[in-house]
């Protein structure tokens, strides 16, 4: 699959920077040896395996979803079952949410165990056309191994801000370090880094699962126009702020809470204006130089 814009290259070099920030810290606290890195990173590997392994569950069990026979969903097979046929990857389990804040997601740790999760207001929201568009959209996350990159990403951070804060309780080994106000800046600054990039990462996932499911279902305006009406749909009914649900928000197809102003910064999701952009632009029904 060919990235016109450069997603794939932009998410490796977002996890070189974090990698670096991570062992820049260890170094900092160790006083010249990655003693206390080593620690953290091993306990990071283990976060990271233990969520990934489980990611589908934990997801499915937050969101109160339900698995549907084909009798009770039958768009939502059709879709799926065409889609996966086409991409020639096996048929994942589907689930509804009662929730009604309109979303959609995918999860799972590979192909043979994905899961892909509509919620009842999505379903109600978008014509079968549209639900086409999102339904490839949540695929191509799974196909891309979207999950893993999100659960290393989110385990790196981590372990930064595990180390920021051992620094700021405990303290580090700072025989080395002949500048403590940098060591301190880095302290601080560092988590709000690490998040930064987890968060961009996440972003550039979301660009490449609308580029490939547009070339999958091979309609890029229906996934432009499903992004439109999820944008007022999740404004008109937002989910409720609760941590369970912002763990798992980076997953949905459109950020499922009112972010303005500065709290964009801190989105999982790109500015709904530039997907659909880049949607049309796929489409060429859109004029100008494409965005990068």
């Amino acid at each position: 699959m060919t990235h016109h814009h450069f997603n794939g290259l932009k998410t490796a070099l977002l996890f070189g920077v974090m990698w670096a920030v991570l062992l820049l810290m260890g170094w900092l606290l160790g006083g010249g040896t990655p003693k206390f890195l080593w620690f953290f990173t091993v306990l990071g590997v283990v976060m990271t395996f233990v969520g990934f392994w489980n990611s589908d569950k934990i997801a499915i069990k937050t969101m109160k979803a339900v698995p549907v026979t084909e009798a009770q969903q039958p768009a939502m097979y059709r879709i799926v079952r065409e889609l996966s046929t086409k991409a020639r990857q096996p048929m994942p389990r589907l689930y509804v949410s009662p929730t009604q804040a309109p979303n959609a997601f995918a999860t799972g740790r590979n192909p043979r165990n994905a899961a892909v999760c509509c919620t009842a207001g999505i379903l109600t929201l978008l014509d079968e056309r549209e639900l086409r568009g999102v339904l490839g959209h949540e695929l191509q996350h799974v196909y891309n191994r979207d999950i893993l990159t999100s659960s290393v990403a989110a385990a790196v951070a981590g372990v930064i801000t595990s180390l920021a804060q051992m620094a700021f309780w405990f303290g580090g080994d700072r025989r080395d370090n002949s500048n403590p106000l940098a060591g301190l800046l880095l302290l601080l600054l560092a988590p709000l880094a690490a998040t930064m990039i987890q968060l961009a990462i996440s972003r550039t996932r979301e660009y490449d699962a609308d580029e490939d499911g547009a070339s999958l279902t091979g309609d890029p305006l229906a996934l432009a126009s499903a992004l439109r009406k999820l944008e007022s749909g999740t404004r008109a009914r937002p989910l409720p702020k609760d941590q369970k649900l912002e763990n798992v928000s980076h997953l949905m197809i459109a950020n499922p809470f009112n972010a303005a102003g500065a709290a964009r910064l801190f989105s999982t999701h790109p500015p709904m204006a530039d997907r659909i952009a880049r949607l049309e632009a796929q489409a060429g029904t859109q004029d100008g130089i494409t965005r990068y």
